[in-house]
């Protein structure tokens, strides 16, 4: 690493700082990439044990005097018996609905919902006719998720593929450790979203709170409106037009187009100053932070 005093660090831009501090090499060694799937296969992977279901034939569960566990249970009886829409009345605002489905299925809840609704799921597409409570799908592989009104914190927390999409606005630590996929809110967005993020793409119409992308590694963060502060390594980046692109596409894709377009969005990307943090000097650390 080149020696650089303090004085000389505080002069530099952020882009002068990572050269001259010796992080354009990622010091990664000694890993190696474990192939789940044959890439050159030609059809679209799934369970070998997932249900085979009928888009086309649509039933419905009345989750009223019923556990969530009942009610996740009825789900994949109605899966198994081949049944691929399946409709969710009177939710009531019940926790961990939907958890876990690992295979295509349509699933409709008319109405709001509470904690970690649709965690952990891979394949199914979503839509709620209501609110959500935090943690909204959590871990989430593949699939889409749709939330007509409001969402809570932790909003896509750790999510690794698919889309998320929120109309209205949504608490704080959107996207917190974010590994993948999509998340796109249509309102606001609290402090600390996209905290640690690693991969994926985070969409806000709205505005975004204090300390936005904190200790983000990679990924990329657009924003509409206006953003309350920046968290650490997180910096501005010039909105190309791929970017365009891919905002106008898929904001189109859900009906959340701006009627101005997508020219005003801020475009937010890791500095990389924290890539090699455990190599830092103490008081280079102490500059970062």
């Amino acid at each position: 690493m080149a020696s650089v005093s303090d004085a000389d660090l505080k002069k530099m831009t952020q882009e002068e700082r990572v050269t001259a501090l010796g992080m354009r090499t990622e010091a990664l060694t000694g890993k190696s990439l474990y192939v789940e799937f044959d890439p050159d296969a030609e059809e679209r992977f799934t369970y070998p044990w997932a249900p085979d279901v009928d888009f086309n034939k649509r039933t419905e569960i009345d989750c009223d005097g019923k556990t969530v566990t009942e009610v996740n249970s009825n789900i994949r009886e109605l899966m198994r018996e081949g049944y691929g829409t399946i409709v969710l009345q009177n939710p009531r605002g019940m926790h961990s609905v939907g958890v876990g489905i690992l295979s295509k299925l349509n699933l409709i809840i008319e109405g709001s919902t509470g904690y970690f609704t649709t965690g952990l799921i891979d394949g199914p597409n979503v839509r709620i006719n209501g609110r959500v409570g935090w943690s909204c799908g959590e871990n989430m592989m593949s699939g889409t998720i749709m939330i007509e009104k409001n969402a809570g914190s932790t909003f896509g927390a750790a999510i690794r593929g698919g889309d998320l999409v929120c109309r209205g606005s949504v608490g704080s630590r959107t996207g917190i450790d974010q590994k993948g996929g999509t998340i796109i809110v249509g309102g606001d967005t609290g402090a600390l979203s996209g905290f640690m993020m690693q991969r994926g793409r985070m969409v806000v119409c709205g505005n975004a709170g204090k300390n936005l992308g904190d200790s983000m590694y990679d990924g990329t963060i657009y924003v509409g409106g206006e953003i309350k502060s920046l968290g650490v390594d997180a910096v501005e980046a010039e909105l190309t037009e791929l970017d365009k692109k891919w905002l106008t596409r898929k904001l189109t894709q859900y009906g959340l187009m701006p009627d101005k377009g997508v020219d005003h969005f801020t475009k937010v990307v890791a500095g990389k100053m924290l890539w090699n943090y455990d190599n830092l000097e103490p008081s280079e650390k102490k500059l970062i932070l």
